[in-house]
């Protein structure tokens, strides 16, 4: 297991490695300048370029910009907060993101895990078809529509919940924007729950357990539930990570100064320091959840790390 860990660790650095190299490149070839401002005059600008170090050869700078990434330095913003560290900027918005995320996916993930294995141990019942049903309507309708539902119902008309965003009730604050960003995710869960699920339970090795003597909810989750985890681990991984980055429109709909309206307004003033760096910070989350679930593969399935071994 110990091999197994650090092989996909090494990978993960080396995607890391990449990742920085592809985001330089586009960083170097996007149009314009982050030193737009028509006040300036080429002097000006040129002693910017200095200043910053962009005056320098292609090769130092991707040297420097890959180990200042590296070690947390993100760079400073040129032009959203003139020379306000990037980290400065997003430590106060990113926990945030990451909060409201954190309980969406903990609520999709619950929620459809239980709707699946309700609609599988139920084939074919009036529970099948309401979970389907739900599943289906999480899917298709966007979040902003369930977010803005949830504003006026609980928030305008019941007044549960506040309507927008209020640091100093946070925990109440997070509820109803962590529910809209939690259906697409129980939706799509509760789908690939039900139809692992009604895969293993028609299998040979199940029929075998049955045999035995094992029943019950030993059956269920031992065997059946163990056997069906890996493809819903795999449909899990990437939407962490897309909800605890924030959902622009969520976001602004509740008022949320996350990391979305961050990004925008950064793309927006040609910030190319801050667009890396949230980029790079997505990547970077990307690359651990994916180790993990990987690592995860190796421990539910001891297959697989096996199966590695032997290549």
């Amino acid at each position: 297991m110990k091999k197994y860990t650090l092989k996909r660790v090494l990978t993960s650095f080396f995607t890391l490695l990449v990742i920085l190299l592809v985001l330089f490149i586009l960083m170097q070839l996007m149009p314009g300048s982050p030193f737009n401002d028509e006040k300036l005059n080429d002097d000006q600008r040129a002693a910017l370029y200095v200043k910053y170090g962009l005056d320098q050869p292609v090769v130092v700078q991707f040297a420097n910009y890959a180990k200042n990434m590296l070690k947390g330095d993100l760079g400073v913003s040129y032009n959203i907060s003139k020379n306000t560290p990037i980290s400065q900027m997003i430590q106060t918005r990113l926990p945030i993101s990451i909060g409201i995320g954190g309980l969406a996916v903990t609520i999709g993930a619950i929620v459809g895990l239980l709707l699946g294995l309700l609609a599988a141990l139920k084939h074919n019942t009036i529970w099948d078809s309401l979970a389907t049903i739900i599943s289906v309507i999480g899917v298709s309708v966007p979040s902003y529509v369930f977010a803005l539902g949830l504003s006026y119902s609980l928030g305008f008309r019941l007044q549960w919940f506040p309507m927008l965003y209020k640091a100093n009730n946070a925990g109440m604050s997070s509820v109803l924007p962590s529910i809209a960003l939690s259906m697409f995710t129980m939706a799509s869960i509760a789908r690939f729950t039900r139809s692992e699920m009604l895969e293993v339970l028609g299998s040979d090795y199940m029929l075998l357990a049955e045999s035995k003597g094992i029943s019950g909810s030993a059956l269920i989750f031992r065997h059946a539930l163990r056997n069906a985890l890996i493809p819903i681990i795999t449909v899990l991984a990437p939407l962490i990570v897309d909800l605890m980055t924030g959902s622009l429109v969520v976001e602004k709909i509740f008022a949320i100064p996350g990391v979305g309206s961050l990004l925008v307004n950064a793309i927006q003033s040609n910030d190319y320091n801050v667009v890396i760096a949230l980029s790079f910070i997505y990547s970077a989350m990307y690359i651990v959840i994916m180790l993990v679930v990987d690592i995860l593969y190796g421990v539910i399935d001891p297959r697989i790390r096996l199966a590695k071994k032997g290549d």
